[in-house]
């Protein structure tokens, strides 16, 4: 259980650092502070994944950077596009669009993005992941699965409340099946405006959000 738990708290790290990422680089494109991510606290759960994914299947298999630098790349490719897939799927959004972008796979991933996950990925392997370690290891196990637990309730809290939202804003979409897409969108944003923070945070996180369809009315 303590190694579980040790895991867990890599994956929030990460989802951390990976947070400040996002809200660094965006905040320097807009000009403004933006609350990137889909959860309403800080952090970015795709790195979390990403990172323990290149963390678990890379292992110490380190001998060679190259390699180290194309799995970092594959690892978090597939995973960015399928999680891109999902949520258009589940959501009827596509938050980020690589469409302009050249070289991208179907909008969702493209090389522009590739390349620094490989670096970035690269850079955990072999200087940052030793040293997050080493940081965990500097608390006793009873302090660590009581932190852990602590942030695993905070975790699904958030995660419980943040896809409440997006099944809202689903079924706000699904409201205006007859209109165009830009129409829906529209209508969308007037409404996530119009709600609380829950909701804004979400507008301003992905301003460029695209209604992928046109839905059917029943």
């Amino acid at each position: 259980m303590l190694v579980i738990w040790r895991y867990f708290l890599y994956f929030i790290i990460y989802s951390f650092l990976g947070w400040l990422i996002e809200v660094g680089c965006k905040s320097i494109q807009y000009k403004r502070f933006v609350n990137r991510g889909f959860l309403l606290g800080p952090i970015c759960p795709i790195y979390g994944y990403g990172v323990l994914f290149i963390v678990l299947l890379i292992g110490d298999d380190t001998s060679d950077i190259l390699s180290v630098f194309l799995k970092s790349i594959l690892i978090c490719s597939v995973l960015e596009y399928f999680t891109s897939y999902f949520m258009e799927k589940l959501f009827k959004v596509r938050w980020w669009d690589y469409s302009n972008n050249k070289f991208n796979i179907n909008g969702r991933i493209c090389l522009e993005t590739m390349i620094p996950f490989g670096l970035l990925g690269t850079l955990v392997v072999y200087v940052i992941h030793p040293l997050i370690v080493r940081f965990v290891n500097l608390f006793s196990s009873k302090f660590l699965i009581i932190i852990g637990i602590i942030l695993f309730i905070a975790y699904f809290i958030d995660n419980i409340l943040s896809f409440n939202v997006m099944n809202k804003i689903k079924k706000e979409i699904k409201k205006y099946s007859g209109d165009s897409t830009e129409i829906i969108k529209r209508k969308v944003t007037n409404w996530l405006e119009a709600n609380s923070f829950l909701y804004r945070h979400l507008k301003k996180a992905y301003p460029k959000f695209r209604i992928i369809q046109r839905l059917k009315k029943k």
